[in-house]
This record gives structure tokens, C-alpha cells and sequence, in this order.
């Protein structure tokens, strides 16, 4: 994972904050100086910040869990949306749903309605329907899908929200913190950092310099799934070598002498030994 130049950070705008009488001070410490009534960002402190939220991000998406992405605005509709969901995440481009978070069974209830229009339109009573409802059935449809089919792969709550403009999107934030959602967010001048985990100090109204934090997000989340990929692909070549065990020699077992087993008669020459050992023995005692 490469880190952010200072020269691309300096091209993109990101150092551009608001006007200094709109600033907020808990954001003093990540500027560098003010400029004909605009402050600066220090973009040292900017380039950590990505790179500390980019490695977070990366574990994440190699534990194999989703991370919602949250951009209203104009400037970052279309570049939330070709990025993020690229790298097949949820996100939330269109305006907030209240309580998305806070009240996520209904939202999934809704998503969950998508899916049964779906069905029903490929089903062979749709053409039974008339004109008029199945207008009003696509309508809701379409209505639907404009809100919610950005986070139609997303089954259960986020592991974390990265928000552009958390200003703009104070209620996303708020309930994120309800939850203990972990936030990650383009934080500007005129912005309070104070609930924000991962704060990355940056213009968050120029549309190169969205640009160029989203896709250092975006690739870092690539490569967290692609490392959780390759682990995967791993344990399943493991699993299917097969321990070749190396072969025991078997040593002959000993039979047993049975009690009902004939008994074998002796060879006559021992018994005519054994004859004259005994008839010795009898004349040594006379």
C-alpha cells in the first residue's frame, strides 16, 4: 500500500480549508497557518492520517466485513458510487434514510421488498396485473432502488462508516456513535473532530481532493479482500492434501495354545531317552 505524495495532496486542493471566521477550534491543531482569511491545512499531519485510516480500513476488509460509505453532496455522488462500489461495498449517496442504523430490521424489510417486486415481475402473473398497478408497483420499485440499492448486500450493521463532510451528515454520524460504529471522515475547518475515530483533515468540498482520499480508501479495501482471498485459497489447498501416514510392518502375532487343541505325541527317541533317565534315577535310590 503506497503512501499518499505531498505533491498529489497539493495538486488535489486538500490543503484549502473555510474562512478563518468559520472555523472550528478543536480543528487547531491540524492547521499550519492562515491565508488571506482562509486556513491551510498542515499537509504532513493529512498524509498520516490517510495512511493510518487506509491500514484500518484494509483490516476490515480482510476480516471479511462491510464498511459503509456515506457522501450526499454533489461533488461526491458520482465518485462514492464508481469507486466504492467497485469494490462492492455499501453506500449511501442519495439523501439519509432516518434511522438506517438505529432501526436497520425495517431498512432490511425494505431491501427484503425489492427483492419480492423482482420476483414478481419475472413471475408469469405480472402480466395478469393491469396497466395502472403494475406502473405503480414499477414506480415503487425504481423508488426504492434510488435509496436503498446501494446497501442491498448489506445483511447486517456496518463495521465502520467513512463519511464525507461529517458536517453535512450529522445524523449518519450520530447514530454510528449510538451504535459504537467506528467513523472515519474527511474532516474540515469548519468541522468538530471530536467524535470522529479516524479523522483525515481535508478540503471536503473540492471534488479532486474527494477524489483522491476515496480511491486511496477504495484500494486499500481492494487489497484487504484480495489478501483475504489468497488466505482463503490457502486453507482450502491445505484442507485437501491428504497426510500420507507411512505404512507400520506388521509383525507376525503369536498363537495362542488352545486348551482343546490336540496334544502332538513326542518322537520316539526322546521317550526312549526319557525312559532311561527315569530308570537310572530309580537305581540311584535303591
Amino acid at each position: 500500500m503506497s503512501k499518499v505524495k505531498f505533491e498529489e495532496l497539493l495538486d488535489a486542493g486538500v490543503h484549502f480549508g473555510h474562512l478563518k471566521r468559520k472555523w472550528n477550534p478543536a480543528m487547531a491543531p491540524y492547521i499550519f497557518m492562515e491565508r488571506n482569511g482562509i486556513h491551510i491545512f498542515d499537509l504532513h499531519k493529512t498524509s498520516a492520517k490517510i495512511d493510518e485510516a487506509a491500514k484500518a480500513l484494509k483490516q476490515i476488509a480482510k476480516s471479511g466485513r462491510k464498511i459503509l460509505f456515506v457522501a450526499t453532496k454533489k461533488q461526491a455522488k458520482e465518485i462514492i458510487a464508481d469507486n466504492i462500489g467497485g469494490v462492492k461495498m455499501p453506500y449511501v449517496v442519495e439523501r439519509w434514510p432516518g434511522g438506517m442504523l438505529t432501526n436497520f430490521p425495517t431498512i432490511r424489510k425494505a431491501v427484503k421488498k425489492m427483492s419480492l417486486i423482482d420476483k414478481l415481475m419475472v413471475d408469469s402473473s405480472w402480466k395478469s396485473l393491469s396497466k395502472r398497478e403494475r406502473l405503480q408497483i414499477t414506480r415503487q420499485r425504481a423508488k426504492l432502488e434510488k435509496t436503498l440499492g446501494s446497501i442491498q448486500d448489506l445483511t447486517r450493521l456496518p463495521a465502520a462508516m467513512f463519511v464525507v463532510d461529517v458536517m453535512k451528515e450529522q445524523i449518519a454520524v450520530k447514530e454510528a456513535i449510538r451504535l459504537n460504529i467506528p467513523i472515519f471522515g474527511m474532516v474540515d475547518t469548519n468541522s468538530d473532530p471530536s467524535n470522529i475515530d479516524f479523522v483525515i483533515p481535508a478540503n471536503d468540498d473540492a471534488t479532486k481532493s474527494i477524489e483522491l482520499i476515496v480511491k486511496e480508501m477504495a484500494k486499500a479495501i481492494e487489497e484487504g479482500i484480495m489478501e483475504r482471498k489468497a488466505e482463503q485459497k490457502n486453507d482450502a489447498e491445505t484442507k485437501e492434501k491428504k497426510v500420507v501416514k507411512p505404512e507400520s510392518k506388521e509383525q507376525p502375532r503369536r498363537r495362542r495354545a488352545r486348551k482343546d487343541a490336540p496334544k502332538v505325541e513326542a518322537a520316539p527317541e526322546k521317550v526312549e531317552k526319557a525312559e532311561e533317565k527315569t530308570e537310572t534315577k530309580a537305581e540311584e535310590k535303591k
